[in-house]
Parts: structure tokens; C-alpha cells; sequence
């Protein structure tokens, strides 16, 4: 179901709104942001949009929950970003767990890649290609403007074709039959539109690869690779569906790039680290299918790389129980790079495996005085804690990670199972009020805020942090009842 959804939506989520008919779109009650010829939609109203969406996401499809991809990640596309022009929202990069050969954006800075491209995707400058493509449809306001370009050619308003993409994320078999029905003229008009706002997506994903220090090459190469490879494709990956790959497309990415000063960036080991991590355990490979994988990588690969696939084989080795075989590959990995987070990620989890929680404390908190706020540390920290049973001290610091990290879910969920075990009912409730409005399940939210505050002390301060939070859930519910 998922894959069928992200066809429609893909990169392109203009594409579903140019084909959702118009008795669709009335199930809507969306705000009025316009008639057919006003202009786009604000970027506040497209941030909006972009949190429903991520909302709805979070609720229906495989997000990657993994603290050390999601850093790795989201360092990687803001670099990319830093570098960017015409940037006017924040930006958030995610993953979904699907083999298939993907990636897509939308609303208010929201970037989402499959899991699948890192099994195809040979360098970090390649993976970086897609996503510097995906920031220019970003920048550029593509789906804005796609939405514009359709206002003019119906009698929909902004909010009616707004409506539509939610339509495709939520109800995918809606929308698939809403294709089928479409009008032929009316899909011609939007390929042209289309093939234009994917070639802009090139040119200025090509400049911002430029700028931060990227292998220009890498686009041309990895779409050309991808072409060739699925050419006599009867069906081809996602990513073939929703970005068109002609000729000429591969041919205007490669002489774009030949114009650049030539530069070889280099080799990226937290990518190869990255990658070894996903085929443990993000590519929906066997774990035998999966150490195949890693060992054939490991025998072809630089010495400097061949850590990344050892490191990537301990996984596997922790996930089907064999700890006496991940624990002296970690030991000696980590030996060579202590400060390395996905090391300390790994060894964390196999002292805790093995019932040494202590030991994975004690390294934690030594990484710490280097790097006290680090996501990926604080978060394997209060998990060791809470494996010794030191529920309060985890408490504490879920506390401060949740703050920093509001829209994790992983924080919220230790932090409500810490309250259940020293018997803090309304701040576990509160924690899973945050869990529900992350997935816009809002109602639920507010019932759970309700019991908090009415379980609570009367007066006090932590009743009035509750009240004050109902009020701003009610707001947000407000809100989000326009898109259904």
C-alpha cells in the first residue's frame, strides 16, 4: 500500500492534483485560501501544510526511527541546504523503510528518501545528488506553483487541490482510481509542466552539489546507471514513475556538470557506515541475504572502507543473537575510533544484550563530556540507565530530549515507559499525548492531557503546564480538521 501511495505522490506530488477530480477534493473543508486566480500559497500556509502531511505520514507508513541514520541524515541534507539558494523554510530529511528506489518532498521542507537508494546509490555524492534535486523543488516551490499552473486550467481553489494531495497520502486507492478516470488532454498539459520544473530541479541541485563540495558527476552518473539498468524494465522503481528519466534529461545533467571545475570529493566512511547499517537492517533482506551482501562489499573494498562493512556484519550478528560473534569486531572498531557514534551506538546495545548495561553507561558518559547535547548519545544513555532500573535519572534526561527533539517519537516512548516504572501516571500520559499529536491523532491526545491534569495536583503549576496544553492541542486540532 505504502509503495502504491508514494507512486501517486512521489517526488511529485503535483502530479495526483492535476488528476483528482473535482468531487474529491470537495471531501475537504479546507480553509478558503483562494479562488482559481489568486495567487500561490504563503510559505506559513505551506509550513502548515507540510506538518499535516508529516502528521499523517508518521501515523500510516514505515518512518526509519533510527536516531544514528536520522543525525547521519539530516547532517547531510543540511549541509547541502547551507549551501542552497532561495531557502525560505526549515528543512527536516527522513527515511521510510522500503527497498524500492525512491524519494520525494513536499510542503514546508519535508524530504523523505527510501531506504532502497543506499542499496543503489554507490557514494555519498550520489545519494547527496537526489537530495540536492529534492531541495530545489523545495526552494523553488514546485508544488506551489504546479498548484498555481492547475488553478488557472479548473475551477478548484488552492485549498480544494491542497485537499487532493492529502487525498493520495491518506487514501491511496482513492487516488489511484481518480488517475484512471483523467482526462488525457488535461495529463499532457501537466507532463509539459513537469519535465520543466524536473530539469530547474537539476541546474540548481548541480549548483548547490557544487557549493558544498560535491562531485558534480555524481547526478549525471547515478541517473544514467539507473536508466540503463531498468530500461526493459516492465515495471520500473517508484523513482522512475514520479522523476521521468529521458535521454535528454541524462544528456542536460551531464553537460551541466562538465561545465563545473572538475573535483573529486572524498570518500565518505559515515556514508559507507550508513549504508552497511540500512542493509542490516532497514533493506528488508534475510539475514543471510544481508551478510552475503556485506562480505562481497568487504572483499572489494579499500582498506579504509572495509571497517564499514565489518561494522555493518555485527549487526546482523546482534539482531539473530550472536553477541560472541559481533563482540570482538566492535571491541576492536571501537578501539580504532572511540568517538565514532556508530560504533558507540552498536557496543551500547550489545553490553546492554548482554546484560552489562554499566558498561554502556560508563562509555556513554565519557562521550558525553565531549558531546553533551548529541542526540544519538543522550538517547543510548537514558536507555542504559533504564536497563539498570534508574528510572529516575532517565527520566531527567528524556526530559531535556524531548525538548531538544520534540518530533522523535523514540524519546517520548522511553520517557512515558520511565514514568510507568516509578509509578508517574500523569506524566506517562502526557508523554503518550505527544506520541498521538505526532501522528495527528489528536482526540486521543486531548483525553490523554485531560486524565493528566485531572490526576494531578489541583492548582499546581504542573496542572496549569497540562491546561495550557489541551488549549494548544484544541487549536492544532482546529486546524488539521480542514484537511480531512
Amino acid at each position: 500500500m505504502l509503495k502504491r501511495t508514494f507512486t501517486l505522490i512521489g517526488l511529485y506530488l503535483s502530479t495526483t492534483i492535476a488528476l483528482i477530480p473535482c468531487s474529491m477534493a470537495k471531501e475537504f473543508d479546507l480553509p478558503e485560501i483562494g479562488t482559481a486566480a489568486s495567487t500561490t500559497l504563503t510559505i506559513d500556509q505551506e509550513i502548515e501544510y507540510g506538518d499535516a502531511y508529516m502528521r499523517m505520514l508518521r501515523g500510516s507508513s514505515p518512518i526509519i526511527n533510527d536516531p544514528v541514520l536520522n543525525e547521519y541524515l539530516n547532517n547531510l541534507g543540511h549541509r547541502l541546504v547551507a549551501n542552497a539558494s532561495d531557502v525560505k523554510t526549515p528543512f527536516q530529511f527522513f527515511l521510510i523503510q522500503d527497498r524500492n528506489i525512491n524519494a520525494f518532498a513536499f510542503f514546508g521542507g519535508h524530504v523523505a528518501l527510501y531506504s532502497g537508494l543506499f542499496l543503489h546509490a554507490q557514494s555519498e555524492s550520489e545519494l547527496a545528488s537526489v537530495l540536492a534535486h529534492e531541495i530545489a523543488h523545495v526552494t523553488q516551490r514546485h508544488l506551489a506553483r504546479s498548484m498555481e499552473e492547475q488553478a488557472k486550467r479548473s475551477p478548484l481553489t488552492m485549498a480544494a487541490l491542497a485537499g487532493s494531495v492529502l487525498l493520495a497520502i491518506a487514501a491511496p486507492q482513492a487516488g489511484i482510481a481518480a488517475v484512471t478516470a483523467t482526462a488525457a488532454g488535461s495529463i499532457q498539459g501537466k507532463i509539459n509542466y513537469t519535465r520543466s520544473n524536473e530539469k530547474e530541479a537539476d541546474r540548481i541541485g548541480i549548483s548547490t552539489l557544487s557549493k558544498a563540495g560535491f562531485d558534480v558527476s555524481a547526478m549525471p552518473r547515478f541517473f544514467g546507471r539507473l536508466a540503463e539498468q531498468y530500461r526493459y524494465a516492465s515495471t520500473p522503481p517508484p523513482m522512475l514513475l514520479t522523476h521521468p528519466l529521458p535521454e535528454d534529461r541524462i544528456a542536460d545533467t551531464r553537460a551541466r556538470a562538465e561545465s563545473y571545475p572538475k573535483k573529486t570529493a572524498s570518500p565518505s566512511f559515515s556514508y559507507q557506515l550508513a549504508r552497511a547499517r540500512i542493509v542490516a537492517r532497514y533493506a528488508g533482506l534475510e539475514n543471510k541475504a544481508a551478510l552475503s551482501w556485506l562480505t562481497r562489499k568487504e572483499k572489494k573494498a579499500d582498506l579504509a572502507s572495509k571497517a564499514a562493512f565489518e561494522y555493518g556484519k555485527t549487526l546482523v550478528y546482534m539482531d539473530n543473537k550472536e553477541l560472541d560473534k559481533a563482540r570482538p569486531i566492535l571491541e576492536k572498531l571501537i578501539s580504532s575510533d572511540p568517538q565514532n557514534l556508530f560504533y558507540i551506538d552498536a557496543i551500547s546495545d550489545l553490553y546492554i544484550e548482554s546484560r552489562e548495561a554499566s558498561k554502556a553507561t560508563v562509555l556513554l558518559e565519557k562521550a558525553l563530556i565531549i558531546s553533551p547535547s548529541n542526540p544519538v548519545l543522550m538517547i543510548n544513555h537514558a536507555n542504559s540507565l533504564m536497563k539498570q532500573h534508574r528510572y529516575e535519572e532517565a527520566v531527567k534526561i528524556l526530559q531535556r530530549y524531548t525538548h531538544d527533539n520534540p518530533e522523535d517519537l523514540n524519546g517520548w516512548r522511553l520517557l512515558s515507559e520511565s514514568n510507568i516504572h516509578i509509578g508517574n501516571e500523569d506524566e506517562d500520559l502526557a508523554a503518550r499525548a505527544e506520541l498521538l499529536a505526532l501522528q495527528a491523532d489528536w482526540n486521543k491526545a486531548i483525553q490523554y492531557y485531560t486524565k493528566a491534569s485531572q490526576i494531578t495536583e489541583l492548582g499546581s503549576l504542573k496542572q496549569a503546564r497540562y491546561d495550557a496544553r489541551i488549549d494548544e492541542l484544541m487549536v492544532q486540532r482546529e486546524r488539521f480538521a480542514a484537511f480531512q
